[in-house]
């Protein structure tokens, strides 16, 4: 579904992104994970055509990204949720939730969709005409996800959903991506808390100072001795 090939990225003269490949296929749970900055957000950034790469491609769908304009990327299915969640404060939840189907003409599917999103995040329809602003962390996570969900992705790019979460509110985020998933989206997730990330993910990928150093499963990374005691506080 998505395939970054040979993907650098500068900021500047920093060369935030080097060589960097990998693939998401259909249906699966794909998870970046690394440290604080090791380009993890770059490359969502770069995907959803928000930064521009120095070199590199990467096809979504049998679509060049990198000559497709940014706002054109989430028609075609491909959504990020950003990392901070960047919810409009000023807006109702209802208002932010509209937001997402700004593109699409279908009203009635629109109400159905908005009934799939209450339903799947029971606080945000307590909510609904409330300042998104004056929502709690957990809650602006869900209101930024149901937000994406409206677009009807195909491919959902989730950056750091469990950030400044208490634990029980990440397990409940991390059990709710498990549920997008398997009604059919793809993720391509980027998370710090390694362990939650692999613990639900088919593969991931692990990003060091802006380069791919280590690949593979995400059962097998989570045995992996140096991913143990870089990543998961353990050896």
């Amino acid at each position: 579904m998505l395939k970054v090939s040979d993907l650098n990225v500068c900021y500047g003269a920093i060369w935030a992104i080097h060589d960097v490949s990998f693939h998401v296929d259909k249906g699966e749970i794909v998870t970046l994970i690394g440290a604080n900055g090791a380009g993890k957000t770059t490359i969502m950034q770069t995907i959803s055509g928000l930064l521009k790469p120095k070199s590199g491609e990467a096809v979504f769908m049998d679509t060049d990204l990198f000559s497709t304009e940014a706002h054109n990327i989430p028609k075609m299915g491909l959504v990020q949720v950003p990392e901070r969640r960047r919810i409009f404060a000023n807006l109702s939840v209802l208002d932010n939730l509209l937001l997402g189907a700004y593109t699409r003409k279908d009203k009635s599917e629109i109400e159905e969709d908005l009934e799939l999103v209450f339903t799947k995040f029971k606080r945000l329809r307590e909510r609904k005409k409330q300042l998104a602003g004056t929502l709690s962390g957990g809650e602006q996570q869900m209101l930024a996800m149901g937000r994406a969900l409206m677009t009807r992705p195909k491919l959902l790019l989730l950056d750091e959903p469990s950030m400044g979460l208490s634990p029980i509110l990440v397990n409940e985020i991390f059990k709710t991506i498990q549920e997008i998933n398997e009604d059919g989206v793809t993720i391509l997730l980027v998370e710090q808390n390694a362990k939650k990330a692999l613990s639900i993910a088919n593969r991931a990928y692990v990003l060091e100072t802006g380069r791919i150093v280590m690949e593979g499963s995400a059962k097998e990374l989570l045995e992996n001795d140096e991913v143990k005691k870089a990543y998961l506080g353990s050896v």
